[in-house]
């Protein structure tokens, strides 16, 4: 048995699964700490079905603590970015890009260093260690703790970023150190971005990673604890304390993976329409479709794995108003204190959920409460959601060919069975728990996303080559070897590099090693 957990800006979401079966399921209100929310989700689950702790051999978590931190820009660590690249890429330094208030933040400590590489691996220019060491003088006297290395095509090459730590670390001990070459893709200031970020977060990661693991003890659970990663995959709770940056969209991603299992569909779109907002993405080899582009996290522009998803302020606490132009609904939310203050919960404010419950869609609450609301206003209300969800379909579908939609989330009750251009509507069963149900089948993956040079007789051997590499990182992250399978291959020809370049993409996934994964110590 294991236990999935979906932490929603709403909803703390948990299951109970064995196998491929879910045995009990519980929904519990986000708490403002979030791992109480966690507590009282899993105390939940054990009134449901009883269990012995030790029965439960991992713990799967998807989470929103690391990316509102870094929208709210509270908890971020003091963050200096050393990129490796004199002489070249002067022009545009570190942080060029960001936004006054979230640079103010974390400080925006820059430095231009030498190093760097050419895209067929040719050195730019080599290191100098007195130039790092005075880096490392004036980080230390910053009282700067966390430092993001990028440096120019390391995905070519990291050694530099590496030998770059190496200096740093013995002038400055105990630095959080975040290598761009592990973190984003291709694009030199979009991989640095989301290096930068995910150096920001490190030392929350450590708190947050402390108290997940507080919160599991505290019900007697020693299992391992996973947190769910932004491409559907799992990643242990060290690997977390690293790159806190790989669990931003994996709620979207979870509710996905989700659908896919319940519905048993693995072309499809998926509708999850949440407590605060609805996101909307499309499943390809049963995962998320990825972004082809960069992605903007509070104004910052980055290159890592997300998931293609479009969001919109719309969920079963979205406040709704009567305006002059018709109905509006968010794309505020009363978030997790729906149950003070939706009118069905003796609250004053009119909520999505308070529609829902009047136009018999929803038993929650108390339904007398809103007996008396408008019909047209009801009806205005639920076509405004219509219109709003057709329109996000649109936008995703890459062709005019109609598509299967599966609907979950708890707020999924506002989308009517008939939506123009979806052929089959799905609601499958415990679609309410789909993102507990993501993180509790997910799987352990490996990605391969470099430039090769390809030339013409050793193309089929250059993707071989990257499959097979994606399928070792994947088996080296706890993958069962006979499980794993290549879900994606893409290969990219750069004609603005000479050689036969090329860019290529190979991800893996596999079935997790329940038998091999060691038990968490006694604190």
């Amino acid at each position: 048995m294991h236990i999935g957990i979906d932490v929603g800006g709403t909803n703390t979401d948990a299951v109970l699964v064995e196998g491929r079966r879910v045995l009990a399921e519980c929904k519990r209100t986000t708490t403002a700490d979030v791992t109480t929310g966690i507590i009282a989700a899993v105390s939940g689950l054990r009134q449901t079905v009883e269990f012995e702790p030790a029965a439960i051999n991992a713990v799967m978590i998807g989470t929103t603590h690391f990316v509102n931190a870094v929208v709210e820009g509270r908890g971020l660590a003091q963050t200096a970015a050393v990129r490796l690249g004199l002489p070249a890429t002067k022009a545009l330094p570190p942080f060029v890009d960001w936004p006054q208030r979230l640079r103010q933040v974390i400080g925006g400590h820059s430095y231009l260093c030498h190093g760097g590489h050419e895209y067929d691996g040719r050195l730019i220019s080599p290191l100098n260690e007195d130039e790092l060491r005075a880096v490392a003088t004036d980080i230390a006297a910053k009282g700067v703790r966390s430092v993001a290395i990028s440096s120019v095509f390391s995905l070519v090459n990291g050694d530099l970023e590496r030998q770059a730590a190496e200096i740093l670390t013995a002038e400055v001990p105990d630095l959080f150190i975040s290598f761009s070459h592990e973190i984003g893709r291709l694009g030199l200031l979009e991989r640095e971005n989301a290096t930068i970020i995910n150096a920001a977060l490190r030392e929350l990661a450590e708190q947050i990673a402390d108290g997940l693991t507080e919160s599991l003890t505290a019900q007697g659970i020693e299992a391992p604890l996973y947190l769910s990663q932004n491409d559907g995959t799992l990643m242990d709770l060290e690997y977390a304390r690293c790159y806190p940056v790989a669990t931003f969209s994996s709620g979207p991603t979870n509710s996905m993976r989700g659908g896919a299992f319940l519905s048993g569909l693995d072309e499809c779109a998926v509708i999850d329409v949440g407590g605060t907002t609805t996101d909307v993405g499309m499943l390809h080899n049963g995962f998320p479709r990825e972004a082809s582009s960069e992605v903007l996290i509070s104004g910052v522009r980055t290159n890592f794995r997300m998931p293609d998803v479009l969001s919109v302020g719309l969920g079963g606490g979205s406040v709704v108003r009567e305006t002059s132009n018709g109905v509006e609904v968010g794309p505020d939310s009363v978030g997790f204190l729906l149950c003070e203050r939706a009118l069905v919960f003796g609250g004053d404010t009119l909520t999505a959920t308070d529609i829902a419950v009047a136009a018999g869609l929803a038993d929650i609450g108390d339904a007398t409460l809103v007996k008396n609301l408008d019909r047209a206003l009801v009806g205005s209300v639920l076509d405004h959601v219509c219109d709003q969800i057709a329109t996000q379909i649109d936008r995703m579908r890459t062709s005019p060919a109609p598509l299967p939609v599966v609907l979950v989330g708890g707020g999924s009750v506002l989308v009517p069975d008939e939506i123009e251009g979806v052929n089959d509507m799905i609601r499958p069963e415990h679609h309410a728990f789909a993102n507990a149900i993501g993180a509790a089948i997910a799987q352990v993956g490996g990605e391969v996303d470099r430039v090769f040079t390809m030339e013409p007789a050793r193309r089929d051997e250059v993707l071989d080559a990257a499959r097979q590499e994606a399928v070792d990182k994947a088996v080296a992250a706890g993958a069962k070897a006979d499980s794993v399978r290549i879900v994606e291959v893409e290969e990219i020809p750069l004609a603005y590099l000479p050689g036969n370049a090329s860019r290529v993409r190979a991800r893996a996934v596999g079935d997790l090693v329940f038998e091999e994964a060691p038990r968490r110590a006694r604190a």
